[in-house]
């Protein structure tokens, strides 16, 4: 990489990383609704905002019915339960558990037959398994962090659903009417729960500041900044971010918010880290059926593959 393509994969993954952070200032004020739903409804009009900048054309309506469906499983319903997980989680866990994404999408895909599960995957799929295990813990009469990790489990269940969900249903919408539309919808999907939910009194300076900071910086921002790195370096190089992701969260949660950083988490984001690995690796004469595309991207990006690594790379 360039040096800016390196300090744009760098702020993406801290930003990503951040996230956890942001989520879990602003979660005891919002509400889990209200985050999630402050968080797309801002996305939204700042990426609507640079569509009219650059004069690109974001269109909804003839995608409206797969659009809501995406926003559903792929903002909407993560957001809203890392959201209530962090109301018990520490932002370092709930990062960690959330990388377990991939293992989840393999998963599905060795079920559905798209995949054939190697030796080695299998064995990397066990090693994850282990690390979320790891991670998880549980002591009898600690049903709240067990319920906490599983909503971000379920969060993780659900963007991997997205993945294989806009792979194989929405190959043939372009990325910006993607990125909007996902982030309408989630809008739509969150507006009631957000507003039957309304906090109780204004919440404080840092709590507004963490949800402007998690819409603007880690979902708006980080997108476009996605998008640039997938034309600049290719959608392969471009998705290996998610690894880095997890280690940003615990750094965050451990200098921001003081989390300790515990041996638990520790083993599990390394065994999570190395099951990432093993279970996502290709020969390097195989393409990805994930995402794969030259290194260089029309100015508009429209391809497939683009669209389908952006469904795959995922932070909180």
């Amino acid at each position: 990489m360039r040096p800016r393509e390196l300090i744009a994969f760098i702020f993406l993954a801290a930003t990503w990383g951040a996230s956890f952070v942001f989520i879990r200032v602003a979660a005891p004020s919002f509400g889990a609704f209200g985050v999630a739903a402050t968080r797309v409804l801002i996305a939204a009009a700042v990426l609507w905002i640079y569509a009219r900048v650059r004069n690109e054309k974001a269109e909804l309506l003839p995608y409206w019915r797969r659009l809501l469906v995406l926003g559903l499983i792929n903002a909407a319903a993560p957001f809203a339960l890392v959201s209530a997980a962090e109301l018990q989680l520490s932002a370092s866990k709930s990062a960690v558990l959330l990388a377990a994404t991939p293992l989840f999408s393999f998963g599905m895909l060795a079920v559905a037959g798209i995949e054939r599960p190697s030796t080695a995957r299998l064995i990397g799929l066990l090693v994850g398994v282990v690390g979320v295990a790891v991670l998880v813990g549980w002591q009898p009469g600690e049903t709240s962090n067990l319920l906490a990790s599983g909503a971000v489990l379920l969060g993780a269940l659900f963007y991997a659903a997205a993945g294989l969900y806009a792979r194989h249903r929405m190959p043939d919408v372009p990325v910006l009417s993607l990125a909007l539309g996902q982030q309408v919808s989630a809008a739509l999907w969150l507006a009631l729960p957000a507003l039957f939910t309304l906090p109780g009194a204004v919440p404080p300076v840092n709590a507004i500041a963490s949800v402007l900071a998690l819409a603007l910086a880690s979902t708006a921002v980080a997108y476009l900044v996605f998008f640039w790195l997938i034309r600049e370096i290719g959608a392969l190089r471009t998705a290996t971010v998610t690894y880095a992701v997890p280690i940003f969260g615990v750094l965050w949660g451990a200098t921001l918010l003081h989390e300790a950083v515990s041996a638990d988490v520790l083993l599990g984001l390394g065994l999570i880290l190395v099951s990432m690995v093993m279970v996502t690796r290709k020969a390097a004469s195989v393409p990805s059926p994930i995402a794969h595309r030259s290194s260089v991207l029309p100015p508009k990006l429209t391809g497939h593959s683009d669209r389908v690594a952006m469904s795959h790379c995922r932070e909180s």
